[in-house]
């Protein structure tokens, strides 16, 4: 089973995404043309995630990415595209931005109700 928490901290000042986002720290297996990796997420929205890893692929990599929500059975599987790979400039873990290329509406729903869940104050704050 994988690897599951949820830590809280505050989105740093030049955050770019649109869509609200939760820290949570799940297992995340990802596929480029010729190579298969696991690693993990260290935070996820409707519109991507950021993975942590010490080797980020390029910017503009199209990969797949296989991964489990906490408290769902069924994985999304959906292909994105490296957006912002970093590689931990001042302690910051590295690791790379995937943005979803075509997340079906259930998914998409699914990744929503739990970021919503898991930032309440965000979202109280913002309605």
């Amino acid at each position: 089973m994988p690897k599951t928490s949820v830590h809280s901290s505050a989105p740093p000042v030049t955050d770019r995404r649109k869509a609200l986002r939760a820290d949570l720290v799940i297992q995340v297996d990802y596929q480029t043309v010729d190579e298969l990796f696991s690693e993990f997420t260290t935070d996820i929205n409707e519109g991507g995630l950021f993975v942590e890893t010490e080797s980020p692929q390029p910017v503009g990599t199209v990969v797949a990415l296989h991964f489990k929500l906490p408290g769902d059975e069924e994985p999304v599987r959906v292909s994105g595209r490296v957006v912002r790979a970093s590689g931990g400039p001042g302690g910051q873990a590295g690791g790379m931005g995937i943005e979803f290329d075509a997340l079906d509406s259930e998914a998409r729903q699914r990744i929503d109700q739990l970021v919503r869940r898991l930032r309440p104050e965000i979202t109280r704050a913002s309605a």
